[in-house]
This record gives C-alpha cells, structure tokens and sequence, in this order.
C-alpha cells in the first residue's frame, strides 16, 4: 500500500500537526529527499538546530521514524515527508539507505496490527481545513513590532551595562580579598555573580562566570591561583571590550557581542549577505556533548573540509534524552555552510545538504604541516580574537610521550599537554614513533579526537 494524503490524515495526532507540516512543504527545506525504490523514503529536514532532522518512511506500512524531540507521534517532520510523497509534485532521488536509515529498519519491530485505543475517539484531521499560509503583512502591525523589539534592545542593553557594573565591583572585591584564597570559595562566589548576570540578560557570559570553579578544578592545586588570575582577567577584558564595541571592528564587535549573550537567528544569518559561506565536501572528525548548569545540553560537530575548520552546535534541552547531533565521527558529506559573523569563524549552519550522508574508512586530510605550525595557527587567531577559547589543532609527524602522570604530544619544537582525562584512554598512541592527528587546544591542554597511525584510525 503507497501513501496516500488520506492516510496522512488519519496518522496525523491533530489538527495542529497538519498546520505545522504544511509549513515545511517547501523543498528548500529538505537537503535531503531519496528513496530506495522498494518502499522505503527518507529525507532531512532542516530545523532551528545546526543539523537537521533525519527522517524515514517505510510505505508499505506509514512506519516512520524522525530524531526530533516531538512528543507527537508522528511528529510535523514525519507527516511533511509522507505529504510530499503522497501528492507526488516533489522529486525524491533514488539512492542507497544511508546507515541511519538502515539501522532504524534493523531495530523495527515490523508492522503494527493493533488499533491505537484513541484512535477512534480523536478527532479526525483533515488537510482541505489547513489554511495556507498568510504572506500578506499588517504595515502597520510591523512597525509596532519593530517599534517594540528596539525598546526591548535598548531596555536589554541598558540591564547588561548594570550586570558589567555589578562585575566590576565583584572583580574589585575578589582582588581584595587576595587570589590565593579564590579557588577554595570560587562556587559560591561565581554562583551568587552568574545569577546577577543571568537577571541582567547577558546569559553567556554568566554560563562563563557559572563553569568557573569547574574550570580551575581541572589544574593542579599549586597552579590554581594562577589559572584563576587567567579566568578573572578575560573576564574584565570581555566587560571591557563590551563597553567599547562602537570602537571595535565589525567582526570582533560580533564576537563579544555574541560572547556576552546576544544571538544571531539562523534566519538573520541566512540573510546576511556578508555572510561567509563555503560548499565543498565535509568530514566529520570530532563530535561531543556536554550538559550545562541552564539545563540544556550543547552538542558539537567538528568539521574539516575546503581547507578549514567548522563546528555545527546545537543547544537541547535535557530532558528530551538526546545526547548527540546527527553526524558520527567519520561521517562525510557534501553541503553549504554559512559562518556565523566571527574574526576567526569557526561556528556554521548548514545552508543546504548537497548530498546523503556517508560513513567513510579513508584517512582524515589532515594539512601537511607539523604541531609547531599548527600551533602557530592559534596564536595567530588569539591575537584576532584574545577570549578565543578552544581551537582546533591538525598536525603530522608528531609523538606521544609520557612524564610521571602526564602524557605531552611532542613536535619537533614544541610540547602539548594532552588532557589529563585522557591519560588512559592515549596509551595506545604511547606506542608508536609517529602519529598524525587533530584534536582541541584550550590553551591549557589539548584533547586528542583522531589519529592515524601505522595500524589504523584512533578516535576518542
């Protein structure tokens, strides 16, 4: 049995399901629509995350899987597929089941036979009542709208300036009360100042204020106060900076503006016409997740392709369960990112998928150059961007060695400590006399993702 829009209408949960499916009829939404030309359709669906969502349809049976956080079964994305393919005015390219789609078949139970016990009670839905969209626009309802986000802007600019005033009194009063002692009380203290910053609307330099004392726990005791003077100060430069960003460069104005809360749409980013934007074939080489204290979880995908670097991240709330973004480590494929504004871009959306998804063995294309020049790469971009951060590192010829508890990645001018986390997990790599890699240098550490080594790949 093929899908028909009927059978779209009674898989629909509600109403409201159809409304929101209508919406994503357009197929500028899906980088990807293909079929197997046995029954089985999927496709990916571009949300307000960095990746998109990953959808498959078994039609014999409407099975469908999506990786959306919907509660609603079948979510819009997997009712928009099934549209598509129902109405038939879309074209979906014939090709091979990508691993996602063919492990979610391995996992099926096979075709329900029961009836859902509601299903007879719930309304039906019905695609003649889904409204078509509204393209026309009230003027003047627009310009009350206009009107109304600048006074927001402002009343926001003017809540961030008192939260900046509040950490300057707090930066004073940590330096009175001597840095030695800071580590010890960094929790509560940063506690009490991230909350202050948060009420002032600038969140992301309070999740920065917040993940403080986690940060100094990483360094030995002895070197703690130090480190802490390190944290203390980028915190005054970034206030600093903040106050004089109508004096700064574009790009770097983008950048403390977005390091202390403000966040650039996907649509705004879409539209910027400035924008960086590269297409070419991409390699997935790191990818990990990490919950922050606001409860979402930040998920990122390091990428290497056209010569650069690129990281999708998506932000989840925890309690939807996921912890990972739609790409495993290895995974290529080929696709348009847009740069979010930066003076060392690195963070990316994908404007289109140009094709499916798929896991490669081949070695990463790592630059030929060695870990001093890589490293040389960093220290160029912290001079565009001083709070810059992590930064990724790709080198060849480098080697693992090993002193009391501490493992360092050894060039031929150069020692990296390599994260302590690590220290068990890089043994392996202790072995050989050369390893080519990448991994991410915080400026304190480096943490191993990829090797290739004379016996095959290492991924962390």
């Amino acid at each position: 049995m093929s899908l028909t829009l009927t059978k779209v209408e009674e898989l629909a949960p509600d109403q409201g399901s159809l409304a929101a499916a209508r919406k994503l009829l357009k197929p500028s939404n899906w980088p990807t629509l293909a079929q197997d030309g046995s029954g089985l359709i999927w496709g990916e669906c571009q949300g307000s995350g960095a990746t998109p969502y990953r959808i498959s349809v078994t039609e014999i049976d409407a099975g469908y899987k999506c990786s959306c956080p919907s509660r609603k079964f079948p979510c819009k994305h997997s009712l928009a597929l099934m549209w598509m393919r129902a109405e038939g005015n879309v074209e979906f390219t014939t090709a091979v089941a990508p691993g996602w789609v063919t492990e979610w078949l391995s996992r099926r139970r096979g075709p329900s036979t029961g009836v859902s016990p509601t299903s007879a009670d719930k309304p039906k839905a019905s695609i003649a009542a889904v409204e078509e969209p509204e393209d026309a626009v009230d003027p003047k309802a627009e310009a009350r709208a206009v009107a109304a986000r600048e006074r927001n802007r402002l009343e926001r600019e003017a809540s961030i300036a008192n939260g900046l005033d509040d950490l300057d009194t707090w930066l004073a009063d940590q330096m009175e009360a001597g840095l030695t002692a800071f580590p010890a009380k960094a929790s509560a203290a940063c506690r009490v100042m991230a909350q202050r910053l948060f009420d002032a609307k600038a969140s992301s330099l309070a999740l920065r204020v917040d993940t403080l004392p986690a940060r100094l726990f990483t360094f030995a005791e002895a070197t703690r106060p130090m480190a802490a003077i390190q944290e203390l100060g980028a915190l005054h430069l970034l206030a600093d900076a903040y106050r004089r960003q109508e004096r700064l460069p574009e790009p770097l104005r983008s950048d403390i503006r977005q390091t202390i809360g403000w966040n650039v749409t996907r649509e705004a980013l879409l539209a910027d016409e400035q924008a960086l934007r590269v297409s070419g074939n991409w390699r997935v080489w790191a990818a990990r997740s990490e919950v922050q204290p606001d409860k979402l979880r930040r998920i990122e995908t390091w990428l290497h392709g056209s010569d650069r670097h690129a990281v999708l991240i998506e932000y989840v709330p925890v309690s939807t369960g996921a912890s990972s973004g739609g790409y495993s480590v290895g995974d290529t494929f080929d696709a348009e990112l847009v740069f979010y504004p930066s003076s060392v871009p690195l963070r990316a959306l994908i404007v289109r998928q140009i094709s499916g998804t798929d896991a490669s063995d081949a070695p990463l294309a790592l630059p030929g150059h060695d870990l001093a020049a890589a490293y040389g790469l960093y220290e160029e971009a912290l001079i565009e961007k001083p709070w810059l951060g992590e930064f990724p590192l790709m080198f060849r010829g480098a080697r693992l060695r090993r002193s009391g508890e501490n493992v360092y990645l050894n060039g031929s001018d150069i020692s990296l400590p390599v994260a302590k986390s690590q220290s068990a997990a890089s043994w392996p790599l202790l072995q050989f006399e050369a390893i080519d890699g990448a991994g991410l240098w915080d400026g304190n550490e480096l943490t191993l993702y990829w090797s290739e080594t004379a016996l095959g790949r290492w991924t962390a």
